[in-house]
Parts: C-alpha cells; structure tokens; sequence
C-alpha cells in the first residue's frame, strides 16, 4: 500500500524551498559583494618601511598604518574596503568599485606630511598643529579653489607670523609644503618651477593672532578637496613601498561576470539534462538538491560576507561539477543493487551505506589540498579555495544527506516498489534473488579489457609521454607570467578589434618598452602586453589616462615586484609538497601505505602533465594556473579514491590473496565496477570546465585550459596508472612475505586466457 503522506511531505517540501528560493534569490545576488576583478578597482600590497632610522615596524606601527589607510579611503567614499595586515611588515589594500583609481592610488600612497617653514628649511609648524579635521576646501576672496586650515593654537601661529614677518623681505615668506624631505626639496625646482612637495608661499607682513590658515595655490576644485581630505587623514606613520598591485576596468569586470554566469548558466543546464536522461528518476532528485547547494552557496557566502572573486565563480561552477559526483556513485550503487534482485527500499538503504565511505575520503582530499591553497595563496586564489571548501561542504551535505532524505520520501512510501525502470535498470538485467548473487559479481560492458596485463603499455605510454614532457621542460621552459618573474602586465579592452603594431605604437608613445604583445577575445578586441620593470604609480595612472583616450576604457595594469614574484614560486611548490605529504598521511591511515604511494605517483604525474603542457603550448603560467594544479590533485585523489574504495572491498571479500592472480583479479574486477561511474563523474566536472573555457572570461582561459587537461590526464591515471602501481607494489609485498614465489606465476598468469 503506498504511503500517500510521505509524497504529499516531499511536494509540501519542494514547495517551500521553491517558494524560499525565489523569494529571497534576487535579494542575496544583489547584496554579494563583488571582487575588483567583477566589477573594477585595484589591489595593491604595501611593504611597510621605516619613516626615520632606527624605526621598528611592529604590531602597533601596522595597525596605526592601517587606520590611517582606512581614513584616507573613507574619504574616498569606497564601501566596503578590504585593509588587511600580512606578515611582518606588508598591507594589503582592495578597492573594488573605485571609480577613479588614479586619484585613489595618488591618495593613499601620499605622505601627506604638512609642514610651515620658513626660507632656511627651519621648522616653524607642522601637522600635529592641525586640529582634528580641521582642512576644508574653499575659495579665496577672488573665487580660485583653496584649503582652509584650522590650527589648535591661535597663538602659537601668531608667535611665528611674528618671527617670519621680522625678516627683510624677501626672506619673510612662510613657505607651506606636502611631503617636506629635509635637505632634499627646495622651494624652486633647478628649472625654476614650483617643486611637487611646494603648496605656497604666502609673504607674511604682519601677525596673524588667529587660528586659521588659508593655502591658496593653482587648485582646481577636486584637488583642493583630495589635499583637504589627506590633511584631514593625518600623516602616515611609515613609508610605503609598493610591490605588488592589479587594477581592473569597469568594463572588463561587467564584461568577465557576464560572460561566466553565462557559462555557468550553459554547463549546469546541461549536467541537469544529463542526469534526468541516465538517472531517471533519482536523476530528478539530484537536480533539486543540486539546486539547492547552490542556492546554500550563494546564501552562506553572504552570511560569510565573502568577497566574490572571478576564480570563486569558477570554483562555484566547478563544485556544481563535483556535487554530482556523489549522486552519481550513490545511484550507479543502487542501480547494482536493484540488478542483484533486492527490492527497491533494501537496494536504496545498501546502496547509501556502500557509497558513504568513498563519498566521504574523496571529499575530506579534496578540502585538504583547498586548505592548503587558502593558507598559501595570494587574494585571489584565497578566494578560489573558499569558495572551493564550501561547496565541497555544501555537496556532501546535499548530495549525502538531502538527495537521501528526498529519495528515501519515495521510497519509504512504496509508490517505487517494482519500478526499477524508474533507476534506469532494464528487467532483463535484474537477477534472480534466489542465486544469491553479490554486486561484486555484476558482469560489466568491460569486463574483457584486462587492465593488469596491459599495464606496462600504460607505463610506457606515461613515460615516454614524460619523457618528452621533461626534455620540452628542460629546453623552453615555462613562459611564466609576472606573477613569478615580476615586471608589469598591461591588458587593453577595445572597442574596435585591436593589431599588434598599434598597441605597440601606443606603449612606444609612451616610451614603455614591451617583451611581447599578445591578443585575444573574439575579435582581438583585447591585446595583452608585458613590460619591462615595474612601472611607478605616476606611470601606471599616466599610461590609464592616455589608453583610456585612445581605446574607450581603462586598462588592467599589473605589477609585480622581483621579492614577491620569488614569494609566490616558493609558496607554490611548497603548496605542493605540502597538499602530498597530508594526502599520503591521509591515504595510509584509511586504505594502506601501497595505495598512498601509488595514489600520489599519479597525482605527481598529473601535475607534471599539466606543467609539460604549458611549456609545450607556451601558454602563460600564472598564480591561477597553481590553483589548477592543485585543484587537480584534489580531484585526482577524488577520482583514484573510487576505484581503491572498491578494491578495498574486493579484498575484504576474497579475505586472503595467495597468487598474483588474486592481485590481477581484484584489481580488473574493481575497475570494471566502478569505470562507469568514473568516467561518467569526470564527464560532469568537465562539461562545466568546457563551458568556462568556450563561454567564459579571457581572463580565466587558462586557467580553464589547465583544468580541461589536468582531469583528462587525471581519469587516465587515476584508472589506469594508479592501480597499475599497485599491482607492482603489492606483488612486490606479498614475494618479500613467500606468498607469491617467483616473477613465473606473473607470467603464467598473463598466459591464461583472460574472461
């Protein structure tokens, strides 16, 4: 009899969640923050240096630097502003949203260090004199822009107007300076034009007993009010050195978030399609709760306050890639046990229990090597592994426990009872109960192909494919990008379609000098251009102004500074080591040492792949294409983690190995299981990855290239070089312990006729 109630729950269920959903989605979207990369604004890291010898740069020094620093951006009108201390002696500073990022980089970096002298450089006043907030932009009695000053002694000021105006003329002038430099400005440059750090000069005949000051200059409005607004900030406490920064345009940020929502849009749309066509029913549930992860992402991610980055979409779009990896093993094990002959109700609850433990060790890996790249990844790539841990969290807690709670609705109410067409299992395929047979021993559409006796043509293929990966390596090397070479990146977003000799006839107007020009973007409409050095702040806001003129927008500069380039290289190999060395822990403590030592040979050879691949391309290597390659060792042990999951149970199940052929068989027999649910989960991820590769922004291309081959070599190794190790490691174990005799038995086993 079907339990009508348990369905009405699951349509009430749906409903609320539904109507939750689209009440409350549009709010979330609008109030998550976006990354300077989504929608414009400029991140710059700060080396904090001693203003005067004998400094120390401690705690305290950085956190007043910082405050001061937040001063000077709230009276930018920044919302939100990302000020963060790093290390010993660093501040980050990101901007996302600033309109104009000349004027915010000019602002920050600026001493802003006011003081009154007079002809002979002596000191008279200075910016500790200035009452707090006391600079206001006004004008002058003749209507010119002006700073008004409002001191905190009207006396002392009256005690030196009355000394400067007791000098002959013309040495009884007050003269105002910004950023004053003992011994090193003078009131007239050699040219015999005002010096930069000059504000005025104002002769000074009579005393002024008042506690107000007016500087009058050649002003315009907005730079009487950027000076009102730093004098009011205060004087930083340090100097700061700038090495490292990235500045994205407003249109190249709306364009990349269109652009990959878009992909997005298309790569799960066809995961659901997917997944209602060869899963059917449980297909259905899989899209629901698939649906409902990324609503919980986005919803948690603002609760979080998170920043959402361009690599943090990607890493949402990939999590939908491998959210569905657990309801696919967890549905191809049901559908095994529904082919044994076990009722629906007894095949769901075998086939969740059976599924848990490989869900389980293949998710807590991947949040390992996310871990690891939080801990050691710049900004950007920190919020790539965020976002990477969530919706690992987030699909285990959805796929495990909702897809099961929401199937188990329908189960538990019988209406499923003898619709195995409803799994996707024909009736021919379903065995009599009464033969006792175990899901281990499921005949499979692979089950002629004998992996084990074709190891060594997978061995020579992955080594002469290295081979040729190491000597490419050794002679062209890697065309690192200046993320670890340092220099400066400068991207151009155009309008029109844009050729290599007008760029370079704009960076030769300018007297940069470039190493190479590249374009990209569907009608070369963005050109991609790497200079030599690392151009100041006065370059960078000049070279904004002049491309901005000429191509319509501004473009993406970075720079990178030789410390930080040499940083982040050690950082990513260190990231690597580091991500085996707990997979290794990892692997031993819940399979066998064998497994962890093949599980990592083929996740190295993965990630050299990748880097051979790069080198052989000459595609650009960037601080994203580590979040790559370690995204794939994630998803290399994920994938590698299936197929020992099932032999783990094999071996349970044959209790003792006595001859390489138990070896061989429990090895083809895992894999043969479990080669579909493989090749159908790597299908999934990929889908997503094409999509970001075809539809998504240029500025993530390569890392979506790397990506794309890093999980095809990966199911290649995962099933095919990994278990062959194995195979080699433990045949070795069991010779050492007299199990298996001599290197005889192998070959007579490789004689044998193979079923």
């Amino acid at each position: 009899m079907v339990k009508r109630s348990r369905i009405v729950a699951f349509f009430l269920i749906i409903l609320l969640l539904g109507s939750t959903m689209g009440v409350t989605t549009q709010n979330i979207l609008k109030h998550i923050k976006l990354g300077l990369d989504l929608q414009g604004g400029f991140e710059v890291l700060y080396e904090v240096q001693p203003a005067k010898p004998g400094q120390k740069i401690d705690k305290n020094v950085l956190a007043d630097t910082a405050k001061a620093l937040d001063k000077r951006v709230n009276a930018l009108g920044v919302s939100e502003p990302s000020i963060q201390i790093e290390g010993n002696n660093r501040i980050r500073v990101q901007l996302a949203g600033v309109t104009d990022q000349n004027k915010a980089r000019q602002m920050l970096s600026t001493q802003a260090n006011l003081s009154f002298r007079d002809v002979n450089d002596k000191l008279m006043m200075d910016g500790t004199d200035l009452k707090q907030g006391g600079a206001k932009q006004t004008f002058d009695e003749n209507g010119k822009p002006s700073v008004t000053l409002t001191l905190n002694s009207a006396s002392k000021f009256a005690n030196v107007t009355k000394e400067i105006s007791s000098m002959p003329y013309p040495s009884n002038v007050l003269v105002i300076w910004l950023d004053f430099q003992q011994g090193k400005d003078s009131y007239l440059s050699e040219a015999g034009k005002p010096n930069p750090a000059f504000l005025s000069a104002p002769t000074v005949k009579q005393v002024f007993n008042q506690n107000t000051v007016s500087i009058v200059g050649n002003f315009t409005v907005q730079e009487a009010q950027s000076l009102a607004s730093l004098l009011n900030a205060g004087s930083l406490p340090v100097k700061l050195k700038e090495v490292y920064s990235t500045s994205v345009g407003a249109k190249f940020g709306q364009q990349a978030l269109q652009e990959t929502i878009l992909a997005g849009i298309i790569g799960i749309a066809i995961i659901y399609l997917f997944m209602l066509v060869y899963y059917r029913f449980p297909g259905f549930i899989a899209v629901v709760s698939l649906s409902i992860y990324i609503y919980l992402i986005l919803l948690i991610f603002h609760w979080m306050n998170g920043v959402l980055t361009l690599p943090g979409i990607a890493a949402l779009i990939l999590g939908v890639g491998m959210a569905v990896d657990a309801n696919i093993i967890t549905y191809e094990r049901i559908k095994e046990e529904i082919k044994v002959g076990k009722s629906i109700k007894s095949a769901f609850q075998a086939g969740e229990k059976h599924a848990f433990t490989a869900i389980l060790d293949s998710n807590l890996n991947t949040i390992l090597t996310a871990g690891v790249l939080f801990y050691f990844g710049t900004s950007s790539v920190k919020g790539f592994a965020t976002m990477l841990i969530l919706s690992v969290v987030m699909s285990f807690l959805t796929a495990v426990y909702g897809s099961r709670f929401l199937l188990g609705l329908w189960v538990h109410s019988r209406f499923l009872n003898k619709k195995a067409s409803w799994f996707g299992v024909k009736s021919s395929e379903i065995k009599d109960l009464s033969e006792n047979y175990d899901t281990l021993d499921l005949p499979t559409k692979f089950d002629k192909i004998d992996f084990v006796k074709l190891r060594n043509k997978f061995f020579v293929i992955s080594g002469v494919l290295l081979a040729v990966g190491l000597v490419v390596l050794l002679v062209f090397r890697l065309n690192l990008s200046i993320d670890f070479t340092s220099g400066t990146r400068v991207e151009v977003l155009s309008k029109n379609p844009i050729t290599t000799a007008q760029l370079q006839n704009s960076f030769d107007k300018l007297h940069l000098k470039t190493d190479d020009i590249t374009l990209e973007g569907k009608n070369n409409d963005i050109g991609a251009a790497r200079l030599k050095g690392v151009l100041s702040k006065d370059e960078i806001a000049h070279l904004k102004t002049e491309f901005k003129k000429e191509y319509g927008a501004e473009p993406n500069v970075s720079t990178v500074s030789p410390t930080v380039g040499r940083e982040l290289a050690r950082n990513a190999v260190i990231s690597l080591l580091i991500a085996s060395a707990f997979i290794i822990l990892y692997l031993s403590i819940r399979f066998e040492m064998h497994m962890a030592i093949a599980a990592i040979a083929s996740m190295l050879h993965d990630a050299f792949f990748m880097i051979a691949f790069f080198s052989i391309t000459r595609l650009e290597v960037d601080i994203n294409f580590i979040a790559a390659v370690l995204t794939i060792v994630g998803y290399s042990i994920h994938d590698t983690i299936v197929t020992f999951d099932r032999m783990r149970e094999n071996m349970q199940k044959k209790k003792r190995i006595k001859t390489f052929k138990d070896i061989a068989d429990i090895v083809n027999t895992s894999i043969h299981q479990t080669l579909t649910r493989s090749l159908n989960t790597v299908l999934m991820v990929l889908v997503t990855v094409v999509a970001l590769l075809i539809f998504g922004s240029s500025a993530i291309r390569n890392f979506s290239i790397a990506l794309l081959v890093g999980l095809i070599v990966g199911v290649y190794s995962s099933i095919f070089v990994a278990s062959s190790i194995w195979v080699v490691l433990k045949a070795k174990e069991l010779k050492k312990k007299g199990v298996i005799k001599t290197v005889k038995e192998k070959k007579k086993y490789s004689d044998q006729p193979q079923v």
